[in-house]
């Protein structure tokens, strides 16, 4: 049983896997203590595991880690891939960006690939057929355009979006025009990468992923490939490719 972390900006997403990558079960924290990660170890047969974070993580949970797993993965910038890197600051890399690229390309090898993430930012990234990352864009996520507004005006209210809402074209009031001038300029701007790319490579499939994908997914007529756990099966796929360069 395979143990990954992927601890992003607003949460600690944890999942396990067989080594088969079938996932087994999903939890997510607010915050992740090193109380967390003993009762998991005591309530499952963990054998491996993989930690990937935005900011710092903290030196007893690695540690712990590190000691417990027959194979241990601190995921960075130096972590052996199944895909070429080719970004030109790979220390600066998002690791979350990574191991969705890896997850797409695992799911859907030989294939262009625009991977889209709609989490506190929405990123585009781009895979190649042979298996190549060319790099991506980083804009702001739906929830922050929606606090923005709000922030950098004086009589704009913040506003609750359901994401199962279809979003009119225009809005006839201030909050319907908030919803529609958020969501539906996310929806062109993830149109605008779609064509812009077809335009560049012809044939190639999208990939959808993050917590606000269901606002994009409800509000788009686009072939988009909805995967909820794509960068937690990524970090999978990279800890079972590192175990087998393990000599």
């Amino acid at each position: 049983m395979n143990l990954c972390i992927d601890q992003g900006n607003s949460r600690i997403k944890v999942a396990l896997f067989r080594t088969d990558g079938g996932l087994i079960k999903r939890f997510v924290y607010k915050t992740f203590a090193f109380f967390d990660l003993e009762r998991l170890f005591s309530l499952y047969p963990i054998d491996n595991s993989i930690i990937s974070s935005v900011g710092t993580m903290e030196p007893a949970i690695v540690n712990f880690l590190a000691r417990k797993s027959k194979h241990f993965v601190l995921f960075d910038h130096h972590t052996p891939l199944p895909i070429v890197n080719l970004y030109d600051t790979p220390h600066s890399l998002g690791q979350d960006r990574l191991a969705a690229a890896v997850g797409a390309n695992s799911i859907l090898p030989g294939e262009n690939l625009l991977i889209i993430d709609a989490g506190s930012a929405i990123t585009y990234d781009y895979v190649d057929s042979k298996g190549q990352y060319h790099g991506g864009n980083i804009a702001p996520g739906i929830k922050m355009r929606l606090t923005v507004l709000k922030q950098m005006t004086k009589r704009l209210p913040l506003i609750d979006v359901d994401e199962n809402q279809l979003i009119p074209l225009f809005g006839k009031n201030t909050k319907d025009a908030i919803a529609a001038g958020v969501i539906r300029g996310v929806t062109f701007e993830v149109k605008g990468y779609m064509r812009a790319l077809s335009e560049q490579v012809g044939t190639y499939s999208a990939v959808l992923t993050g917590g606000s994908a269901p606002y994009i997914l409800n509000n788009i007529q686009q072939p988009l490939r909805y995967e909820k756990h794509l960068v937690l099966s990524g970090l999978n796929t990279i800890l079972e490719y590192n175990i087998k360069q393990t000599p």
